[in-house]
């Protein structure tokens, strides 16, 4: 169910995305559709994925307690109360438990069909008294270099904040949940919405540790570029590249979807979160800066790549050209007196093979052209520059 992106790329196996050619790289780019005539709220959920794992924290002004739910029906007395409940729903490996949640909480059919079936494209929808916020969470992945990314769902009720995740491995979420237990800051003073946006701004500045990751590999990767090139630098620079446009892909909608709360009004979002929201917004902007600057100089190392790799081409070639050239006229030298003329039949014909020198004379005469060109090559310079060669 979670996606694992590292330098090989992968997607998740649903049964309504189209399936794959055999002995094909699965393709970067996700998507979730509904089968041509299905119903709505039809739940497609892969088989292998996690049984759904269900926290409860319910906290305010003076206490935060931490139940674990085993089933959906013990959330019902947390729902109305003044207090601020968090139910953290991480696994979607059970359809009688997501449809039971989806009752418990008064949850449209659309809406459990939004968070079960992934991925979706980040958004936020409005119903009677709730509010459905998708989101994309990335966290640094094992592999170096690479993330995994997960979708992130929210409810928000009056009351109450339910979060569904892919996964219970991997999230951001670790900081808030100290936050309210030691009552750090002002979350358990504020109501639900302010949970939302805390939630929101810990997906966004997870971002940041997996881009400054990024940046470490590209100057690496330009650093490689410049002095050994080789087919696996390609390699690596294509797989950044497609990297990048997914984060791209997950970040890009989600700041339309913080600028959504921001603008729209709604009563489950107050002002005073709305001014909270509006750094969450800055974030996601410079984030989206971050990742376009990555992205050109990912594409920028393309080209001293291919201009890295057509420099190299040329030193060979103009070593090449230097020896093959002192050499003709040595080779000449030796084709002429190679020829063995008989000077029985005329004193024309090559005396320099009588000659009690004449070996001698002709190696002599032959090193003293290979240096004269050699020293003729040094003063237009044409030695200089063999930087790609000693490397």
């Amino acid at each position: 169910m979670m996606e694992k992106w590292v330098s090989s790329f992968g997607r998740p196996q649903n049964a309504a995305q189209a399936p794959e050619p055999a002995g094909e790289e699965a393709s970067y780019v996700d998507f979730f559709y509904d089968q041509p005539g299905s119903m709505p709220g039809t739940l497609d959920i892969d088989a292998d994925a996690a049984p759904p794992d269900i926290t409860l924290i319910d906290y305010d002004k003076s206490t935060a307690t931490r139940h674990k739910i085993l089933t959906p029906e013990e959330c019902v007395p947390y729902l109305d109360t003044e207090s601020v409940s968090w139910v953290d729903v991480q696994g979607l490996g059970s359809e009688d438990i997501l449809r039971r949640l989806g009752k418990v909480f008064g949850l449209h059919p659309l809406v459990l069909e939004d968070v079960v079936n992934v991925p979706q494209r980040p958004k936020i929808e409005e119903y009677d008294d709730q509010l459905l916020i998708i989101a994309r969470m990335v966290c640094p992945g094992e592999a170096r270099g690479g993330f995994i990314s997960e979708q992130v769902s929210f409810i928000l009720g009056k009351h109450y904040v339910l979060t569904i995740q892919e996964e219970p491995e991997h999230d951001v979420f670790d900081y808030v949940r100290e936050r309210i237990r030691t009552d750090k800051g002002t979350v358990r003073r504020q109501g639900p919405d302010y949970l939302v946006y805390t939630l929101l701004d810990a997906i966004i500045d997870g971002f940041f540790p997996v881009l400054e990751a990024y940046g470490e590999r590209i100057e690496q990767l330009e650093d490689e570029v410049v002095d050994k090139p080789t087919h696996r630098t390609i390699e690596q620079i294509h797989d950044l590249k497609r990297e990048l446009l997914t984060l791209r892909r997950a970040i890009w909608p989600q700041r339309e979807v913080i600028n959504a709360l921001i603008r729209d009004s709604n009563d489950l979002v107050s002002e005073e979160v709305r001014i909270y929201l509006r750094d969450c917004y800055d974030h996601a902007i410079q984030i989206l800066d971050m990742v376009e600057t990555y992205r050109e100089l990912t594409s920028s190392l393309m080209d001293v790549y291919l201009s890295s790799v057509s420099n190299r081409m040329n030193e060979v070639m103009k070593v090449l050209t230097i020896v093959s050239t002192i050499f003709i006229p040595l080779t000449f030298i030796a084709g002429v007196y190679g020829m063995n003329f008989n000077t029985d039949r005329s004193p024309l014909n090559m005396p320099e093979l009588n000659w009690y020198w004449g070996y001698p004379i002709c190696l002599a005469a032959m090193l003293a052209v290979a240096l004269g060109m050699v020293y003729f090559f040094w003063r237009r310079g044409w030695f200089e520059n063999f930087s790609m060669t000693r490397k």
